[in-house]
């Protein structure tokens, strides 16, 4: 399987506080902060698109890798916020990156898109060499639409991550990874062409929190390794009260799950790479040492990477 050779991110730089929020919804900044764990967010401006942010991402994760993009094999592209129904954002990424015949495939997959396209670039590196996987969205537009839900409107930030997967190098070894679909709750996260963004939040709340220390616990189980073992948990930033859930489902310390969603919300796919991006910048990881990714989303889809460094 694949190595993880470098991360990046673009962050919009619009800070929309929870006062802000607040006078819009009608609601006080605490009682979002109680609800999502959530203090700002930032919004892409008018005419910044996921393209924009994508290729933002794409070129810091390139940048910090070392690599020119005409050196890449295969793009993914993870987005459930694209501006059209096709082509989506992939093709159009490629383009301003320079490629005129790299393959570039379209994960539009809210939440778990990144998850998902991390599990398909590692195994695919033996054949396509550089695998970019990019989670890109613009969820503000779609989340801030009449009519209104406070409880949509209050989660939701915008912003990119970006991640190389090789075939070598890299500081860590893709060992396995799960992946997971049930379709029996597609209609409780779910945004149609021309209507609103609809969350039933408890059918949400309620599978996430299950579903999602079940995949860790598979991954890990299949490689003999305990929750106590890995060094860091890099999550899609949903909601800070389900991190914590997770965190004791599995009986480990919150801080052993790295969160960023205090200052930029739920950025849907986009929002595991930029925390892994974020904590990768803080910190080399040690040799032996165990990561592990999760994330969940509509469909419902979920699942699990994990990697060692070595």
């Amino acid at each position: 399987m694949g190595r993880l050779f470098s991360f990046g991110a673009y962050l919009p730089a619009r800070v929309v506080t929870n006062s802000v929020m607040a006078c819009q919804l009608g609601c006080t900044a605490e009682w979002i902060r109680e609800m999502s764990g959530i203090e700002e967010r930032r919004f892409a401006d008018e005419d910044e698109s996921v393209v924009d942010m994508g290729l933002a991402a794409a070129n810091d994760c390139l940048q910090r890798a070392g690599i020119l993009a005409e050196h890449l094999g295969m793009l993914i592209v993870a987005s459930g916020s694209g501006d059209r129904r096709f082509p989506g954002p992939a093709c159009t990424i490629a383009a301003r990156l320079g490629l005129k015949q790299t393959p570039a495939l379209d994960v539009p997959m809210a939440s778990a898109g990144s998850l998902v396209g991390m599990s398909l670039a590692s195994r695919l590196t033996s054949a396509y060499g550089h695998v970019l996987v990019i989670g890109t969205e613009k969820m503000s537009t779609l989340a801030i639409r009449e009519p209104l839900d406070k409880n949509v409107a209050i989660l939701f930030g915008d912003g990119a991550g970006a991640c190389l997967i090789s075939p070598d190098g890299g500081r860590l070894k893709i060992v396995d990874s799960v992946l997971h679909t049930d379709g029996s709750y597609a209609e409780d996260l779910r945004l149609g062409h021309n209507g609103p963004f609809e969350m039933n939040g408890r059918s949400v709340i309620t599978q996430a929190w299950r579903k999602i220390p079940a995949a860790i616990s598979e991954v890990l189980e299949r490689n003999q390794k305990a929750a106590c073992d890995v060094e860091i948990f890099l999550m899609h930033q949903a909601n800070q009260n389900l991190i914590d859930r997770v965190a004791r489902s599995l009986h480990v310390p919150s801080k052993k799950f790295f969160s960023n969603i205090a200052r930029y919300g739920n950025t849907s796919s986009a929002s595991m790479l930029i925390a892994a991006s974020e904590w990768f910048s803080q910190r080399e990881p040690v040799l032996g040492e165990a990561i592990c990714f999760a994330a969940f989303g509509a469909g419902f889809n979920w699942g699990a990477l994990l990697a060692v460094a070595g």
